[in-house]
């Protein structure tokens, strides 16, 4: 892997893309191990992960699966924006890597990963945070719950941002 990040030139409107850096919309399983070796760099002191999965209930109501679309293009540009914003802020990050699902998943499968390599373990996990947070809020991804007793709820991620969601 890469000791430093390049840039490679950006378009007028669009975030600057960072060598190393991976973001991915994808119907296949994702793999924690792929994800990390993205991030690994010689130059890391830290690499930090966050494993979105499917649990089995939203506000203690039981969920049998999660059903993810998202519209792609856009999304993407949104995980770049991300870490362009995550390098104003945290300038040593070296990979920002940010995958997510679509289709449907059952408990217990990932459905988003972020991973963020550093020189610096505190530096990792703030970037870390404020990429999902960031990414939950921004971009277009929806998920379609299927509760236990056969209905069905559409949510849009970006209502992660009020207060009282529990995403």
């Amino acid at each position: 892997m890469q000791s430093s990040p390049s840039v490679v030139a950006p378009s007028s409107q669009r975030p600057p893309t960072y060598a190393g850096d991976s973001f991915a919309i994808t119907y296949a399983p994702l793999s924690l191990e792929e994800v990390y070796q993205f991030a690994d760099d010689p130059a890391n002191g830290a690499i930090v992960v966050m494993s979105g999965m499917v649990r089995n209930n939203t506000e203690g109501r039981a969920v049998v699966a999660l059903e993810y679309q998202a519209y792609e293009p856009m999304a993407i540009e949104i995980f770049k924006q991300i870490a362009h914003e995550i390098r104003q802020t945290w300038t040593d990050v070296s990979h920002v890597v940010i995958h997510h699902r679509t289709g449907r998943l059952t408990i217990g499968e990932i459905s988003v990963l972020v991973a963020v390599g550093c020189p610096h373990r505190t530096e990792a996990f703030e970037a870390c945070k404020y990429a999902i947070d960031t990414l939950k809020h921004n971009a277009p991804i929806w998920k379609k719950e299927h509760w236990q007793d056969g209905s069905t709820s559409w949510v849009s991620i970006g209502a992660c941002e009020q207060d009282s969601a529990s995403c």
